[in-house]
């Protein structure tokens, strides 16, 4: 029986530690998409995949790198630079991201979409999973439904990133996420 194709959006390194080898453990032949449009400045984004690039090594999983689009995803945001972490600019952001993932999947032949999203306790999860559920749809692809986070699944991430020495960020990876991060540090 052959394995099921499914793209999997990474985020970070730090939140695929979980998802990514167990959908590879299971019935999935699993290929991760890192999209980083999103990731401010450049320096971070090359430290972020510096880090994927290494869990990819370390997983032996095929990596997906589509192009650094940042205009793409200011155009995207534009108008919600205000919005508070969880507001509306991140719901916009993580439909540019899953769309972009699974624009990709159906035109290279994956059946199936995840996320690593849902591994951070800071994130909405039924709203990732809905977005997610809603762009594989439009696509002909299933969403594979996960709230990675259950089961410990955020502080084994930490743990396992810890143990590969993959670089773990302080700020979700945006402009105004990093405004945020800085401004609630000075606090």
């Amino acid at each position: 029986m052959s394995k099921k194709r499914l793209l999997l959006h990474i985020c970070c390194a730090p939140d695929a530690t979980v998802p990514w080898p167990e959908l590879i453990s299971e019935e999935y032949e699993t290929a991760g998409y890192f999209y980083g449009g999103n990731i401010h400045p450049a320096a971070e984004y090359e430290r972020r995949l510096e880090a994927v690039r290494m869990l990819a090594a370390e997983t032996r999983g095929e990596l997906v790198l589509p192009a650094y689009d940042t205009e793409g995803w200011f155009s995207a945001v534009r108008g919600l630079e205000d919005e508070p972490e969880r507001g509306a600019r991140c719901a916009v952001c993580f439909r540019v991201q899953l769309e972009a993932a699974a624009d990709y999947a159906r035109e290279n032949g994956f059946s199936h979409l995840c996320t690593t999203l849902t591994i951070s306790p800071h994130k909405d999860a039924k709203l990732i999973n809905a977005i997610g559920a809603q762009a594989a749809a439009a696509r002909g692809l299933e969403w594979v439904e996960r709230v990675w986070r259950k089961n410990d699944g955020f502080k084994r991430s930490v743990a396992e990133s810890r143990r590969l020495g993959l670089y773990r960020q302080n700020y979700c990876g945006c402009l105004f996420s990093m405004r945020d991060a800085a401004v609630t540090e000075v606090k």
